[in-house]
């Protein structure tokens, strides 16, 4: 198939962890044998004038390409462009933000509405978020299917934790991903400074590092590209995600896909595949309870057999067949 790609995220030099899975899963795409054009953003900054300019690349690039299916990642703005000005059928996944705002912000139900009517086919990444979506957008049900964007096993290799079982002095912990109060980084670092040892490592940036940096054995790298973060896992004895709310969880994914026994939040989608032999779901508000975790996964084989064989049931390979069967489903009912 002639593949339009369309994504307000997407790695870029200036922001290279930017929507990292989008590119995962189009390189599985390509390797199946699709072509495959872009019409994506990079980077963060902008504003809202990227959007419009994303719009008016996805008719440029429709127009030049004659695409046989629009895949769009985001419902709005992204799948919003993809609906109108695509040239083909669209089929738009919904990662989370763009779900958490309809209500929120003034239209957005309205346009979502429109690309839930106007797209062939829609797809959730977990399906906790699909039942999100579906109880918002009527619309939406009978036409969500559930498809992450997985992880590519072969970046993340399961090696031993360098030094002993434990690391050199005790446990390291480390959290991938933005510091933002969603990610739940603070209560985090609290629960950790209450362990006795062992290393905290925040591979990221945002609002919260101030209030990071400086503790005691706590370290933040600053944001790293994708190619790097296999590097700091695998120095990893536990990987931790304990946000307020996760609508998937990919980081806790790829920890798992290194054998890196892994602590979760309990709300949203990690509940979906972390089975109690690869790590720990917790209630994230409850710090005493993040830090029994936290020792709980510590005490986990290291590396985890399990995790490793939880997360290749979620190989992109694997994912991008789905997310092909799809694709090609939006592609055929439009010549028929």
């Amino acid at each position: 198939m002639k593949i339009l790609l369309v994504s307000q995220m997407y790695p870029g030099p200036d922001d290279p962890d930017l929507g990292t899975f989008v590119q995962g899963m189009e390189r599985a795409l390509a390797e199946r044998g699709h072509e495959i054009e872009r019409a994506v953003t990079e980077g963060r900054g902008g504003g809202k004038r990227r959007h419009l300019l994303l719009a008016r690349e996805v008719r440029r690039a429709a127009r030049r390409f004659e695409p046989d299916v629009v895949y769009a990642h985001f419902l709005v703005p992204t799948g919003l462009s993809a609906v109108l000005f695509g040239g083909a059928p669209a089929v738009v996944t919904a990662h989370g933000r763009d779900v958490r705002n309809i209500g929120a912000y003034p239209g957005i139900e309205a346009a979502t509405r429109l690309v839930a009517r106007r797209a062939a086919s829609l797809i959730a990444v977990s399906d906790y978020l699909r039942r999100e979506l579906e109880a918002k957008i009527p619309e939406a049900r009978g036409k969500t299917e559930v498809v992450d964007c997985g992880v590519d096993l072969s970046l993340f290799e399961t090696r031993p934790v360098p030094g002993t079982g434990q690391g050199r002095n005790g446990p390291v912990f480390v959290c991938v991903g933005n510091l933002i109060e969603r990610k739940n980084v603070l209560r985090l670092a609290d629960a950790f400074a209450t362990l006795g040892s062992g290393r905290l490592v925040f591979v990221g940036d945002g609002p919260l590092r101030r209030e990071l940096e400086g503790r005691p054995n706590v370290e933040v790298t600053g944001r790293v590209p994708h190619d790097e973060v296999p590097a700091y896992v695998g120095e990893a004895t536990v990987l931790c995600q304990p946000s307020l709310i996760e609508p998937f969880g990919q980081a806790l994914l790829e920890g798992m896909a290194a054998g890196r026994s892994v602590v979760a939040t309990r709300v949203g989608g990690p509940p979906e595949f972390v089975p109690p032999e690869a790590g720990v779901l917790v209630d994230p508000l409850d710090t005493s309870a993040l830090a029994e975790a936290m020792r709980r996964a510590a005490d986990f084989p290291s590396p985890n057999p399990a995790a490793r064989a939880a997360a290749a049931e979620h190989d992109v390979r694997r994912q991008a067949e789905k997310v092909e069967a799809i694709l090609q489903r939006a592609a055929r009912d439009r010549r028929a």
